[in-house]
């Protein structure tokens, strides 16, 4: 088989420990890729309505992009998907690392899990062979722990790849994630409590199946030609005065649309960490649970975060699999971390600026103790800081917290706080499930501090900066995510650029203009979900994509992997099928849209009188109306409507 996919996936029923290949049709793949088209695909039509998140009917994958292991770049990623225990509707988490390309190597596009295990278990497939295992011995540990022990129990001549829960999986916290790589997460949807609650402790895989592809000559054609874009380096600011360039633009009444090789040289050189002061300027760091400005945590707090003191830290550069960007970093901290992860933009927002959090060690401390715990740090950072508004409120007291004083920026209290979730002790207990579900324990008044979109907690890009996040995180089927579209999102994609009937931005703009509501603002955010359907069902990083689709040529990949013929418009009717599934997965198990709507705070409703976002509000309603009939959904149901699901042949 010469097509790029394998043509088959594994599912394992933990219940009765039968394991079984499911041979996939060619069709599937024509009409929704692998990766999380075929996970949608999949669950839509094998989970039944009403199954309980953390009940045995719930399905949970981990699938491999169309393109990984193709000779392609920036094709490493992988996805968990399943039913969100924070959701209740379409659950799906986006990682890198080097796990995507195992599962393709172990002959599967897919490995699906259904049923409970009475007893912790972990499956590994070596050899060709799969087989669930006792996982007793690991039950407990954390991840990194259970990796290195996995691994050396695995053995063989070929490095085993691991994926596994830690403490926070096993308690069932529905903010927890699913870990590979010795901490990076697939950590968005709970789905780590879902591994929890099947008892499935981890994935070991050690496979040597070879990837065929079409025209490997052409991807590595097309692949030498990308890389160009990678590699030009010029020389850029220091970290310290990025905060600098934030400001400038925050005063000036216009700006310029983002070309994404600005952002790669950024992300080059420091990784996401090169927008944390730079975010806070402009208001794209929302700070203090929502209610603050750039004001509350100016350059005197922020500067402990620049780029350049945060990668002081980093003793080499980390690439996920076939990445030549490398934005990711292996740190060492003097006295405490021999060896660990450097924290992303949004961990360090959400554990910091969020919290009014200044120190730079203890989110080094934090990052890596969540990711050996297995907990999502953007749920963590954002229910700390509902914590801490509640506290101010009076709703919680110190009799509730064991002494602790939740006082914004007190780093002390927020490391014993998280100790607390991690293990589910106290007040810890709580809030290990996120803040929809404490803020229903703590009374009505809590809600005015929740901030969520449909339980899932909100990630550090705000609305009132760029309504297109506010939209994306109000309409998508996963809401509250802040990595499938934007303004600047639709910016950098350049998707215009191969697509024609597409609406090219404004070169240089008044920032007015990105608060009026209009059909262009809804067909550019439909482009974007649509875009970035294909590059989960591809398993392409959005990090490459942002260097702009006329740069990284993912819709020539593809053919040259397939041996299809298809344009980007054609893709991206793809992509709009794969939308369309699971907004229908949501339908099916009776999530109304509405429900999505994230705290009005975050659209600038009131709207903030100080600081980078004062006096700005995102309308979302009018657009929301345009999205859904854009992509022939009802409007008030947000279901797609027969006459969609015909059109788009959707089974």
């Amino acid at each position: 088989m010469n097509k790029g996919y394998m043509g088959k996936i594994l599912m394992a029923d933990l219940g009765t420990g039968l394991i079984e290949d499911i041979v996939i049709p060619e069709t599937v793949y024509k009409n929704y890729l692998a990766g999380m088209g075929l996970g949608a695909y999949q669950l839509y039509n094998q989970i039944p309505a009403g199954a309980a998140p953390l009940g045995p009917e719930n399905i949970l994958g981990f699938v491999a992009g169309l393109l990984t292991g193709s000779g392609s770049y920036f094709s490493g990623r992988w996805m968990a998907v399943g039913k969100s225990p924070l959701t209740g509707g379409w659950g799906e988490s986006n990682c890198g690392g080097n796990f995507a390309p195992a599962i393709k190597r172990c002959g599967y596009d897919g490995i699906f899990f259904k049923g409970v295990s009475e007893t912790p278990v972990y499956l590994t497939i070596q050899d060709g062979k799969a087989k669930l295992c006792d996982a007793s011995h690991v039950w407990g540990r954390d991840t990194v722990e259970t990796e290195l022990l996995l691994m050396k129990e695995i053995g063989g001549k070929k490095k085993a790849r691991v994926v596994c829960i830690g403490p926070a999986g096993e308690k069932c916290s529905l903010i927890a994630g699913i870990s590979n790589d010795r901490g990076r997460m697939a950590a968005r949807s709970g789905l780590g409590a879902v591994m929890g609650a099947k008892k499935l402790k981890a994935v070991v895989l050690s496979g040597s199946e070879k990837i065929s592809v079409h025209d490997k000559v052409e991807i590595r054609r097309l692949s030498r030609k990308c890389k160009k874009y990678v590699k030009w380096q010029p020389p850029f600011v220091s970290g310290p005065l990025t905060a600098w360039v934030g400001a400038l633009m925050r005063f000036l009444p216009t700006q310029l649309a983002m070309d994404g090789m600005l952002y790669k040289i950024m992300l080059k050189k420091w990784g996401t960490v090169s927008m944390n002061q730079m975010s806070v300027e402009i208001g794209d760091a929302p700070i203090k649970n929502w209610k603050g400005t750039n004001r509350d945590f100016g350059p005197d707090k922020s500067a402990a975060v620049n780029p350049d003191a945060i990668i002081a830290h980093q003793k080499r550069k980390y690439h996920c699999y076939s990445c030549p960007l490398g934005c990711g970093g292996i740190c060492t901290v003097k006295g405490k971390h021999p060896e660990t992860h450097k924290p992303e933009y949004e961990t360090v927002l959400s554990l910091g600026g969020l919290c009014m959090n200044a120190d730079a060690d203890s989110i080094f401390y934090l990052n890596e103790m969540l990711n050996r715990a297995g907990m999502d740090t953007i749920s963590v950072g954002g229910t700390v800081a509902f914590a801490m508004e509640c506290y101010e409120a009076g709703l919680i007291t110190t009799a509730d917290t064991d002494g602790l004083e939740l006082t914004w920026g007190n780093t002390d209290a927020i490391v014993a706080l998280i100790r607390k979730m991690i293990k589910r002790e106290g007040i810890g207990d709580l809030l290990a499930d996120g803040v929809k579900r404490a803020a229903e324990k703590l009374g009505e008044d809590a809600a005015a501090f929740a901030v969520h979109a449909g339980g899932q907690e909100l990630p550090m890009h705000d609305g009132r900066n760029d309504p297109g996040f506010a939209l994306h995180y109000s309409v998508e089927p996963a809401p509250g995510r802040h990595n499938t579209g934007s303004q600047l999102y639709y910016e950098m994609y350049r998707l215009w650029k191969k697509n024609k009937n597409l609406p090219k931005p404004w070169l240089l703009y008044f920032k007015g203009r990105k608060y009026k509501t209009n059909r262009k603002k809804a067909v550019m955010a439909v482009a974007c979900g649509q875009y970035m359907n294909v590059l989960n069902g591809a398993g392409v990083c959005m990090f490459g994509a942002f260097i702009g689709a006329d740069r990284i040529p993912v819709s020539e990949w593809l053919n040259a992997a397939t041996g299809w013929d298809k344009t980007l418009e054609q893709y991206m009717e793809i992509g709009e099928r794969i939308q369309a599934v699971k907004q229908l997965f949501n339908c099916k198990h009776g999530i109304r849209p509405e429900t999505f709507m994230p705290n009005q705070r975050t659209s600038g409703h009131p709207p903030l009188t100080q600081g980078a976002n004062k006096g700005r509000r995102a309308i979302l309603e009018p657009v929301i109306r345009d999205y859904y009939e854009l992509l022939g959904w009802d409007v008030h149901t947000g279901k797609p409507t027969s006459e969609t699901v015909r059109r788009l042949n959707v089974n």
